[in-house]
């Protein structure tokens, strides 16, 4: 079965609180979605204002290929209105709708069943005369009787709807009972080639699989935002739905048209636009969807990726595994990362890296390349040692003192230079009598609080070659002597 992608992140998606979207943001959006090859494109609701309607207008004039829908409310100038912003389109939808609920009927309408079932037909009939498709919702569905919906959406099909919405608006049904639901529409329901879609909020964090469940009820559509971004908790993550119905085929028997390597750039996009950042263990687009820490598991996908990885992130747009090296590692990721780096070890060298490998890792969150470099020419035996540091500045000038132990003697130097680490790297230069020059410098510090040790990673060239070392001293300038003598030393 093909199920149909329902994108309203330009407009549920839109509304989530401190979003706020231009013209041009929106129609940047719109194309990513059509490269993305969603079905329709719920481009907004024309009405709310000057901005709304004019991109609208715009992405309906510029986007082809998918649909491009308009929300209106069961109100004739809403409709109008929509209408005109679509007019261009290379296909058309209207989206209208109106709630069904008891609570919504009684407190927000206050009108009665049969007024709201009225309402409903007249804004089909209108929007069929303005739009190539009408679809339409009855808000709050989950929480109607399921008879009253039945009656409701049978008008609306005669009033000629093209696609009936089933929205669980306040995130309240469970996967059980919106199959239920879904099976009693299409059971009661003379569909006649109407489509069912569902639209799911994930208020109990239940959208996505509310809307797994529609499907292998029949759902024909399901409606989804990027990132699963929307009001309150947000809407059904359109790349979860998606990756679940690609990854579990065999269970669903449901595909869609979506082409997922675009699907990395497109959560990319859309969360710089919007401001709303992925949280890392999103699944499919967080940061940690696809990284590994855990000794076992990474052993275990370094052996053959389907162990622990039941998603091949390079199918998604993203550039593959991520093994994290951290406190948790193992032996094997940790030979992995020294042959990418280049190193080929003994056991012996292996085994003395790897113990100092981990008592680094208890002290940071993660080891970086630069980190896991420092550290192998940490474990060679040094010939040069900082005793002392020294650095005053005065008018702009810095002048910096070392003492530096050489085999058995201690030399000292002072050198000006501009800068406090300028000085101090040049003195340590006048100490050996070469000519390095730093290439990268980075300080961070280790533990918290004021007695937290700093530790500088510096990179340095001398001779052609680019160089490592690794200081770490409750004193950053004593720390920065130690790493820039470590790595001009090898």
């Amino acid at each position: 079965m093909k199920v149909d992608v329902f994108d309203t992140t330009l407009r549920d998606g839109e509304q989530t609180p401190g979003v706020s979207l231009t013209v041009e943001e929106k129609v940047e959006i719109a194309k990513q979605l059509a490269r993305l090859n969603v079905d329709v494109i719920e481009a907004g609701f024309p009405v709310a204002s000057p901005g709304e309607f004019e991109a609208v207008r715009r992405i309906a004039e510029t986007v082809t290929g998918p649909v491009i829908a308009a929300l209106a409310r069961a109100v004739e100038g809403d409709i109008r209105k929509a209408g005109e912003a679509l007019s261009n389109a290379e296909r058309s939808r209207i989206h209208t709708f109106i709630a069904t609920s008891p609570v919504h009927m009684k407190y927000k309408l206050r009108k009665s069943p049969e007024e709201v079932k009225k309402l409903a037909v007249k804004a089909v009939e209108l929007a069929s005369q303005l739009a190539d498709e009408v679809e339409f919702s009855a808000e709050d569905a989950t929480r109607s009787d399921p008879d009253f919906l039945v009656e409701v959406y049978e008008a609306v099909i005669d009033a000629g709807a093209t696609v009936i919405n089933v929205p669980d608006t306040v995130g309240y049904t469970t996967p059980e009972e919106f199959y239920g639901l879904i099976k009693h529409l299409k059971k009661n329901l003379s569909l006649r080639g109407v489509k069912i879609s569902v639209h799911c909020h994930d208020d109990l964090g239940l959208a996505v699989a509310n809307s797994l469940s529609a499907v292998r009820a029949g759902a024909e559509q399901v409606e989804v935002t990027v990132n699963g971004i929307g009001e309150r908790a947000g809407n059904a993550a359109l790349e979860e739905v998606v990756v679940a119905l690609d990854t579990r085929r065999d269970f669903y028997k449901a595909e869609t048209g979506i082409n997922l390597s675009e699907i990395a750039r497109t959560s990319r996009l859309v969360a710089h636009l919007t401001g709303i950042e992925v949280p890392p263990n999103k699944a499919v687009v967080g940061a940690n969807a696809f990284a590994h820490e855990s000794g076992i598991h990474q052993d275990g996908v370094l052996k053959e990726r389907t162990t622990y990885e039941i998603i091949d992130p390079k199918r998604l747009g993203f550039s593959g595994s991520r093994i994290v090296l951290g406190k948790h590692s193992g032996r094997h990721a940790f030979r992995e990362k020294l042959r990418e780096l280049g190193y080929e070890l003994s056991e012996e060298e292996l085994d003395r890296a790897f113990a100092r490998f981990k008592e680094i890792a208890d002290r940071k969150k993660s080891l970086t390349e630069l980190d896991i470099e420092a550290l192998l020419y940490e474990l060679e035996e040094p010939t040069y040692r900082v005793e002392m540091v020294h650095v005053t500045a005065t008018k702009g000038l810095s002048t910096a003192a070392v003492k530096v132990l050489d085999g058995g003697e201690r030399v000292e130097v002072s050198h000006s230079f501009n800068g406090p680490v300028d000085a101090l790297f040049s003195a340590i230069n006048r100490v050996l009598g070469i000519d390095a020059r730093l290439v990268e410098y980075r300080v961070s510090s280790v533990g918290s609080g004021r007695d937290a040790l700093g530790e500088v990673l510096v990179r340095v060239e001398k001779d052609g070659k680019v160089l490592v070392g690794r200081g770490l001293s409750t004193d950053i300038l004593e720390a920065s002597a130690q790493a820039y003598l470590n790595a001009v030393t090898r």
